[in-house]
């Protein structure tokens, strides 16, 4: 068994704080803590091939996209996405939002935070491959 404190595993970006990357859980497992400031736009609709994606909601209420329509999660509320699954994220409310992202199996997911504010200036061909290595396919 392996016990590390979050405060020393993870790592942060403005949105995002790494509780517990992939690369400590030996790959099963990836669990983020992701904030939103009131009305503040996420991800386009996407969908990823080898993983999938869950939303814990601990603050706030959560807009999130299945492919079909818009649901609200709320404090406590759990919201799962398959692999192939198109999905996407905002806080539509006047309040921030907390919630937790878990992928599994825990791929590096971790990479793609951390790389995707330097895609500025990429031509389209560019994006498309950063997007796809870091398997997400918008819609």
């Amino acid at each position: 068994m392996t016990f590390r404190p979050a405060s020393e595993v993870g790592f942060s970006t403005k949105s995002a704080r790494f509780v517990a990357p992939g690369s400590v859980t030996n790959g099963e497992f990836g669990l983020f803590e992701w904030r939103m400031e009131a009305r503040q736009g996420g991800p386009r609709p996407h969908f990823h091939k080898t993983f999938s994606e869950s939303f814990y909601v601990l603050e706030g209420e959560i807009s999130l996209f299945d492919g079909d329509e818009w649901a609200k999660g709320g404090e406590g509320d759990f919201l799962y996405v398959p692999p192939n699954r198109p999905h996407a994220f905002r806080n539509d409310s006047d309040a921030p939002v907390r919630m937790l992202i878990l992928f599994t199996p825990g791929i590096a997911r971790e990479n793609f935070f951390l790389e995707v504010g330097t895609t500025k200036g990429l031509s389209p061909e560019e994006l498309e491959a950063f997007y796809a290595r870091h398997d997400q396919y918008h819609l």
